[in-house]
């Protein structure tokens, strides 16, 4: 959610800093604007564009405008309502302008004693504590240094942030800085730039660097300083710049997330690349430390949150390890009894969700020794925090609603715990060629699911008329029902509740009638037969059933029953193939219904705030 971009040039960059929001659209938000000062003018005063509108109206808007100096933002609502006055960037007293990403928790002491000092406030934000906390020291003592204002102010914020400065007076000076957000530099020739996201540079830079914690980033169009939060001056690793964003084209897709579902037989296919054998070797782990553990706690929000309740049945049946999950936000909020011998999981998309990483934190001050990360950047905060770690493939994903970010944890999940089996002795040498053998048939039988599509479209249709519905699975398929709902619920907005089939008796069989469908997780597994009973208690009741169902199943359409067969059942991995017409489901319901697909309302793609 929100995003950061800024540049230092010899030349106009505001079309530069228009694109980086466009690119950055993906993440959510429900205003933007930027601010930009022309050193070619003597005066150089602030000039601010901002809108609640989409970034193509801010684009608009910035035809009138000139800066070789800039910062710009997408806002994704927190302190303050959506509107005009909450858009960054915030200004102080026309001297000093400042875009944020986070959250300053001690804002309202800090707006406080500000009022008191005489600074008079316009919006509801907790941003605008921080850019008059920097004019504040900016004109103390008048010697107008704004890299040391916003190193000086910096301790003074209490939460997770990611800064970009720039003063009024200072025209060829952007400053950025990070604590718990992240920001990246991009290095270009004459000019060098500030962003949230490696994605919103790519092609105008040659080369970028990751800030880290507490770094300060002091930019002008010839050169960058970096100073760590000791103080020192330092060069943070320098990596190449992708040189074109082709990942954040659309290409024949009506929206993002449907080109993303139809990525995932690849997204899949490369995350396996290059696996010829399972040990700790793919965890970046060696085998002495890989023997420490006997329990695992897996930490997740939302559809990671799901990934990993399908990872428990896997670590307890296939590994034979005791595994707890919990969801984050709820887990530091708790008495714990921490176990030394247990390894700790964090399991998110970016590596930056702001609850799972406090929650790996509060693990970590815990005692717990052991952690490892699964996620899809190599360069966040939780890749650099826990011990071990498992990248998934799945490349850039801009749609709200995650669909290859998921399939491709449930993968590295699942080569987790045949990881562990064999460390145990459980996977034997001609076991685990049968295995490697049906992982690298994933992809063809994700495309055998996709195939499915137009019969899916033909149920989307009666499900766009309904307010509600009700998903059920059983086992390891159960978590797959919760994510189906989920999905439906963010896109379409469609009413969704997701049980284990066998409670239905225990109260959800009250909310069945015509009116709400159905829909059923069936693999042929040993929970199969007692899936098909809950079934009847649907359809005895009126209800009318909406079944994913595996070739020999012996489930057929009838009255009040519809069935689409999948190509293959596919054993533990059933639950990758099973997602996958859940997610079309969710998706062209959402498209008959007209809504905004990946961009659903009040939502963000990165949750980096609590």
């Amino acid at each position: 959610m929100c995003g950061i971009v800024g540049a230092a040039s010899k030349k106009n960059i505001v079309d530069a800093l228009v694109e980086g929001l466009r690119r950055l659209e993906y993440r959510g938000y429900d205003s933007c604007g930027f601010a930009v000062i022309n050193d070619n003018d003597t005066k150089h005063p602030i000039e601010r564009a901002r809108t609640t509108a989409r970034v193509s109206e801010l684009g608009a808007q910035s035809k009138d405008f000139f800066g070789t100096l800039g910062i710009a933002h997408t806002r994704w609502a927190t302190h303050g309502k959506p509107d005009t006055q909450n858009a960054h960037p915030h200004i102080s007293n026309g001297l000093v302008a400042v875009v944020h990403n986070g959250i300053i928790e001690n804002y309202e002491v800090l707006r406080a004693e500000l009022k008191v000092a005489g600074y008079v406030f316009t919006s509801e934000t907790d941003t605008e504590v921080i850019a008059h906390l920097i004019h504040q020291q900016y004109v103390a003592g008048g010697q107008k240094d704004i890299a040391q204002s916003v190193k000086t102010v910096l301790p003074k914020l209490h939460g997770a942030f990611a800064i970009g400065v720039i003063a009024q007076d200072s025209p060829t000076t952007l400053v950025g800085a990070r604590s718990g957000s992240p920001l990246v530099v991009a290095l270009g020739e004459k000019e060098n730039f500030l962003a949230s996201d490696a994605l919103a540079l790519a092609g105008r830079a040659h080369s970028m660097m990751y800030l880290e914690e507490g770094d300060v980033a002091v930019l002008t169009a010839d050169g960058v300083e970096v100073i760590d939060q000791t103080g020192k001056s330092l060069q943070r690793a320098l990596k190449p710049m992708p040189t074109q964003a082709d990942s954040v084209d659309v290409g024949p897709y009506q929206h993002y997330m449907h080109k993303e579902i139809f990525e995932q037989p690849r997204a899949i296919g490369d995350t396996l690349a290059n696996i010829a054998t399972f040990g700790p070797e793919l965890f970046e782990a060696n085998p002495e430390d890989w023997k420490a553990f006997d329990q695992i706690l897996i930490l997740a929000c939302g559809t990671s949150y799901y990934s990993a309740c399908v990872a428990k049945y896997w670590l307890e049946d296939i590994a034979g390890i005791p595994t707890q999950v919990e969801i984050a936000s709820e887990y530091r909020y708790r008495t714990t009894v921490p176990n030394p011998k247990t390894l700790i999981i964090v399991v998110s998309q970016s590596g930056e969700t702001a609850d799972t990483l406090a929650a790996l934190r509060h693990a970590k001050a815990l005692g717990h020794c052991y952690t490892l990360t699964i996620c899809n950047v190599a360069s966040s905060a939780m890749v650099h925090e826990t011990d071990w770690h498992f990248l998934t493939k799945a490349g850039t994903e801009i749609g709200v609603a995650s669909t290859k970010a998921f399939t491709t944890q449930l993968l590295a999940l699942y080569l987790l715990a045949i990881s562990l089996a064999k460390r145990d002795g459980g996977i034997t040498a001609e076991r685990e060629k049968d295995l490697l053998r049906a992982l690298r048939h994933l992809p063809k039988a994700l495309h055998a699911v996709l195939a499915l599509e137009p019969q899916i479209i033909a149920w989307s249709e009666a499900f766009a008329k309904c307010e509600n519905a009700l998903f059920l699975g059983r086992g390891l398929h159960y978590p797959i029902a919760l994510e189906g709902a989920l999905k439906l619920k963010e896109i379409s907005y469609i009413h969704a509740e997701a049980y284990p089939a066998g409670e239905l008796k225990h109260g959800p069989l009250a909310l069945v009638t015509d009116k709400m469908p159905v829909v059923t997780v069936a693999p042929k597994d040993e929970l199969l037969e007692k899936l098909k009973s809950n079934m009847q208690e649907v359809k005895a009741r009126g209800g009318k059933l909406y079944v994913f169902a595996d070739q020999d199943t012996e489930i057929v359409s009838g009255d009040g029953i519809n069935v689409i067969r999948l190509p293959e059942h596919y054993g533990n991995l059933s639950p990758i193939l099973h997602v996958v017409p859940l997610q079309l489901l969710a998706y062209h319901t959402a498209c008959a219904r007209g809504t905004d697909v990946d961009k659903p309302r009040n939502l963000a793609k990165s949750v980096t705030v609590e």
